[in-house]
């Protein structure tokens, strides 16, 4: 226990002398804090990340079929799998991205899948993430910094290598590099919430990293402007800023994070975006219902892993149910992320349930209901202790040529006791996630 109490003292201290940080922007007010780091990993048997692999594999394989559907012939709404209404009232759906097709059709390059593990062992699907997911860079710089501090650890523990990130994103990128351009990262800039991670992977990659001022289309094609206002072609660009920013002549007009015409030189296929915009749909809370059943419509299979059990009141029945079991249930706004917009029902006073009743009643595209799944607990260290909190698992997989799952993960956790919520920017901590070889 003594050395582990060091090595997470001695892995924090580098995390926090390097610039390891997560922002948060809330309130008007920019505060940037550690992502606090615990040392006792979590293991995932050979066996059980096998499984989760094929699962994950499947899933970002239909939706990206999905994806490629819906903003062309839409034929799962046209053969009723999913109501109309359903994807057009979504904030995720982009009419401006309506048949653009992306470099090599590729359109969820890199997913961040939230699963948590229950306690018969199972593994269930809480959210996909296919805008911008953020959090690979961060066990990387863990366990590096653990191999200073604690050398030992990895010549007696055989696990996967999780140092082969950044090869796995710069293939992607390179496949659909559109005539062998310059590869970017466009960033925001540092009061990004994950700006290190984004320096960091341009690091690594051996890429630019771009701010907006950086980038100019001219001739419906994209260009970084370098010393003395030259200007090199850009093949493909990794974007760090969210959909409504990324242009201002398409989406919000004041934006400037955005390059005025990207979407043109995009849609004219002069360069590859990723991810693509408009995936947001396909992260839509309540879209999230549906993957089973885009699994089972594209692919023809069983899906493998399972949603946790989602009621969407925009359904009548679903409605009624969610309704009279509210306090058993946590409810989510489909438009919120990070952590924010859930509430647990069970910790309701009755003004509280009236006035979330209400709201569904009013809104229900907006909300969707799970049932609580009692995921399991890992072992955390507090102070000189070892306690048990709830954690989730962001397991990332990067489509290019091939889909491939990253063997590794973001394992995140709450760090107050009977806390479910476990995102950085409500104050969680993470995890190194080691896979067996």
């Amino acid at each position: 226990m003594h050395t582990l109490i060091q090595q997470k003292e001695a892995v924090n201290k580098w995390l926090e002398r390097i610039g390891v940080r997560f922002g948060v922007y809330k309130g008007g007010v920019f505060h940037e804090q550690l992502f606090p780091f615990d040392p006792i990993p979590r293991v995932i048997s050979r066996k059980d990340w096998a499984f989760i692999e094929k699962g994950l594999v499947q899933r970002v394989r239909a939706l990206n079929l999905f994806l490629a559907d819906i903003y062309g012939d839409k034929q799962i709404v046209s053969d009723g799998v999913i109501p109309e209404e359903f994807i057009y009232s979504s904030k995720g759906y982009l009419p401006q991205c309506e048949g653009i097709m992306p470099s090599k059709k590729v359109y969820v390059h890199i997913a961040g899948i939230d699963l948590v593990q229950a306690r018969d062992g199972s593994w269930i699907v809480l959210e996909d993430n296919l805008r911008i997911p953020s959090g690979a860079s961060y066990p990387i710089i863990a366990r590096t910094i653990t191999r200073k501090v604690s050398p030992h650890t990895f010549e007696y523990n055989k696990i996967t290598d999780n140092r082969n990130y950044p090869s796995l994103l710069r293939k992607t990128m390179d496949y659909v590099n559109v005539d062998n351009g310059l590869s970017v990262v466009l960033t925001p800039g540092r009061f990004n919430s994950a700006f290190f991670e984004h320096s960091f992977l341009a690091e690594k990659t051996e890429t630019i990293l771009a701010f907006p001022g950086d980038l100019v289309v001219e001739n419906d094609k994209l260009y970084y402007k370098g010393i003395f206002n030259s200007r090199e072609r850009v093949g493909v660009i990794y974007r760090r800023v969210a959909d409504e920013f990324l242009d201002p002549l398409v989406f919000d007009k004041t934006s400037l994070l955005g390059i005025p015409n990207l979407m043109q030189a995009y849609a004219k296929g002069n360069v590859a975006v990723m991810n693509a915009p408009g995936n947001g749909i396909a992260d839509d809370k309540g879209l999230c219902y549906f993957v089973p059943k885009m699994i089972e419509y594209y692919l023809q299979e069983t899906p493998m892993l399972q949603n946790a059990p989602t009621y969407l009141p925009y359904f009548s029945d679903d409605r009624k149910y969610v309704l009279e079991n509210i306090r058993n249930l946590v409810i989510k706004d489909v438009s919120e992320a990070g952590g924010y917009g859930v509430m647990f029902g069970r910790d309701m006073n009755a003004e509280e349930l009236d006035n979330i009743k209400r709201l569904i009643t009013n809104e229900p595209r907006r909300w969707i209901a799970q049932e609580v799944i009692d995921f399991i607990d890992l072992e955390v260290l507090e102070g000189a202790e070892s306690v048990y909190r709830k954690a989730d698992l962001r397991a990332f997989i990067l489509s290019g040529e091939t889909v491939e799952v990253w063997q590794s993960g973001l394992t995140r956790f709450a760090r107050q006791q009977d806390s479910f919520v476990v995102n950085s920017s409500q104050g969680g901590g993470f995890k190194d996630t080691w896979i067996e070889k």
